[in-house]
């Protein structure tokens, strides 16, 4: 399919566009008219446009004349390699160049994939506008029971979702499993990390120190100067958080989950047959009352990944924890959950399905 050129796959059409990415709406012309929900897919490490492909026509074919999806482009393959600050910054871009074309939009969500949940939490920090409210209702950057709502691109914010997100970074005891957990590969993995993935690899491991400043993710857990990080995640209607419990090799479920070994969820098979591979869902409130405790031997987490924590806890999440390990795909279970090849339509589906089912429109 050449750009700008439409394909129509029985009720949904995509399109390409300019650098790469994919545009992903109804065929109707009615649906698409009525369409003013847009829905942004980031991608992970490595990765195009394509990945998010079949979880696109997902949402589309079940709400045909309530969304239009914009599968992102400007960060594919070796470009995300460039860090998450610089990724951020173009998701940004490409998401108001997005919503300039479409003057329709009224609300706006993320899905985003793998290191793509870090890129995206950038964007909305960049994006984010405040209440139009007089200075006696401004929000404080450190209150975690205030309610914001504000706008991402002067669309109404609704669902921020993330899969298999490294949330609190990968240089963490088991945040990295293909890496067992052992403490000296650990280490040597964050002196090494910048050789393979470069900018991108030393904000995943908490390595970077531009100018003296703390690690980007720690910048990212509050508002600062023209970035408000975490009034833009608070300003969204709900926050959403999909872990793989096991068989995930890139990024592990306490960091994808915002967990301390201790709050990690005891799971059983899933006895629900529309969603087989959802293990164990549940609400956490903001500013759960162990936030100040002090950490057990149990938890594995440094002063830096503690305070990661703490800082996402200021906003309420819903955890939903998926397990492939009946799967024949489970090795790949990174891939599986975002159903990023076509191979594993049959094993993650129920995860896009449920995904779409508890989507606020």
């Amino acid at each position: 399919m050449e750009h700008g050129e439409a394909m129509d796959n029985g009720d949904v059409c995509s399109m390409l566009t300019p650098n790469g990415g994919e545009d992903v709406y109804s065929c109707i012309e009615s649906d698409v008219s009525s369409a003013d929900h847009l829905v942004v897919m980031v991608h992970g490490i490595l990765g195009s446009a394509s990945d998010w492909k079949f979880g696109a026509e997902q949402f589309v074919k079940r709400l045909p004349d309530k969304v239009f999806v914009h599968c992102s482009e400007r960060n594919m393959a070796r470009l995300t390699l460039d860090g998450v600050d610089v990724m951020g910054e173009r998701l940004a871009e490409e998401v108001l160049e997005v919503i300039k074309k479409k003057p329709g939009l009224r609300k706006i969500s993320f899905v985003a994939h793998s290191v793509g949940g870090l890129v995206a939490r950038y964007a909305i920090g960049k994006l984010y506008r405040p209440p139009k409210r007089g200075t006696g209702d401004e929000l404080s950057a450190d209150a975690c029971n205030e309610v914001s709502k504000g706008t991402i691109g002067d669309l109404e914010p609704i669902n921020f979702i993330t899969v298999a997100s490294p949330h609190l970074g990968s240089r963490g005891n088991k945040q990295v499993p293909f890496l067992f957990g052992v403490t000296a590969l650990e280490r040597a993995a964050g002196r090494l990390v910048h050789w393979i993935f470069r900018r991108t690899g030393q904000h995943l491991f908490l390595t970077d120190d531009d100018e003296g400043k703390p690690p980007l993710l720690r910048r990212m857990i509050e508002d600062n100067g023209e970035y408000h990080f975490i009034s833009a995640l608070r300003s969204f209607e709900r926050r959403v958080l999909y872990s793989n419990v096991d068989y995930d090799h890139i990024v592990g479920w306490r960091t994808s989950s915002i967990r301390r070994n201790s709050e990690l969820p005891k799971w059983e098979d899933s006895i629900n047959e529309k969603y087989p591979h959802i293990v164990y869902e549940e609400r956490c409130k903001a500013c759960a009352e162990n936030q100040n405790e002090s950490m057990t031997e149990d938890d594995g987490l440094d002063q830096l990944e503690e305070e990661l924590v703490n800082g996402l806890s200021c906003v309420p999440w819903e955890k939903v924890d998926v397990s492939f390990h009946n799967s024949r795909f489970r090795f790949a279970a990174h891939s599986v959950i975002q159903v990023k090849d076509h191979h594993m339509h049959a094993e993650g589906a129920d995860v896009i399905q449920h995904m779409i089912d508890h989507f606020l429109l």
